[in-house]
């Protein structure tokens, strides 16, 4: 079968990212223009400046990515794009920008689920990866279980009903001062801690359900640095990081375990943001290991925002005959 090559835009937060990607694996090139030291001053993700700077960047990005791959406009199959979930104004500077070369090159437009985008990251790096799997989709914005039964084929069965897992981790290092981004600081910052210093919640539904509260653990520990802050006491900002995370990798942990239990699923795939952190890591490898179950992670640069894993998920769409025409819009909290 002919080979098919994907030219791939992300944009919907503060990375603009082009990829080419052929067949869904291979990775000719994944260009990424990070705008954190921007962001950094301002302690998060500002979404007007994310925007502008996208519109700055986006041509250059796009036209690297096909020169470092070695391939013309001509030879792309189809351009794949990211068109949600995500901040509305960046998500259409590289909607519009995909539209425009769908449009001059009379090539298919291929929209892409962001958090379909990070589970896909996974047949990057496994090649040998096929569904069916549970993938562990853990970000900045999101933080999701879902069944991948085929490629395209989609369950969730757990989600966050508040903050993101690395929302949380955002907040919590900006109540201790460790600037943004959160989550590698308070990893870093953990190994020097206790985890079991301090006892914070962990979040439990009436109902029986695998979704996800991080809003509890995250106004638990700032309640305990206020009430140190009033009692005079010392705060140690290791035990404070290290019991915080745990609190949220014993969570997501069990969460996950439970669902390949249910499912009868022994192969778990990592994604996202978050799935870079180092603690989530060991304990997942740990505990899934003595259930017989294999844990997968992608390479630390394709957990974060890239191209490289929209592409790998446009051309399982493409193969599926889902093709979108010119009126695709940008949509914000695009469901999975």
């Amino acid at each position: 079968m002919e080979k098919k090559y994907i030219l791939s835009i992300e944009s919907s937060c503060d990375e603009t990212s082009a990829a080419v990607v052929v067949d869904g694996r291979e990775v000719l090139s994944n260009v990424i223009a990070s705008q954190i030291d921007t962001h950094k001053k301002f302690g998060g993700v500002v979404p007007e400046v994310a925007s502008r700077m996208h519109i700055e960047v986006i041509s250059g990005v796009v036209e690297e990515a096909l020169e470092e791959a070695n391939v013309t406009l001509d030879q792309i199959d189809a351009i794949g794009v990211t068109y949600g979930p995500g901040l509305v104004g960046a998500l259409l500077v590289g909607l519009q920008y995909a539209k425009g070369l769908a449009f001059a090159t009379k090539k298919p437009l291929i929209g892409v689920n962001h958090i379909e985008g990070h589970i896909c990251a996974n047949y990057i790096q496994h090649k040998d990866l096929k569904p069916p799997f549970v993938s562990l989709v853990v970000s900045g914005g999101h933080t999701f279980i879902v069944h991948v039964k085929d490629y395209g084929e989609y369950e969730v069965i757990g989600q966050t009903r508040d903050d993101a897992a690395g929302e949380a981790y955002d907040k919590v290092a900006r109540a201790l001062g460790l600037g943004y981004p959160g989550g590698p600081k308070i990893d870093k910052l953990s190994k020097e801690g206790n985890p079991n210093a301090i006892e914070f919640p962990r979040a439990k539904f009436q109902e029986e359900t695998l979704d996800f509260s991080f809003s509890g653990v995250k106004s638990a520990v700032l309640n305990y640095l206020n009430k140190c802050k009033m009692q005079n006491v010392e705060v140690n900002a290791a035990d404070v990081a290290a019991s915080f995370q745990k609190a949220v990798v014993d969570v997501l942990t069990e969460n996950v375990l439970l669902t390949c239990k249910k499912r009868k699923v022994n192969k778990i795939a990592i994604a996202g943001g978050v799935a870079s952190n180092s603690s989530l890591r060991e304990n997942l490898i740990k505990v899934a290991g003595k259930k017989g179950i294999d844990v997968l992670f992608p390479d630390m640069i394709l957990c974060t925002d890239n191209a490289a894993m929209i592409g790998s998920a446009a051309y399982y769409n493409f193969m599926n005959g889902k093709e979108n025409n010119l009126s695709l819009n940008a949509k914000p909290n695009l469901k999975l």
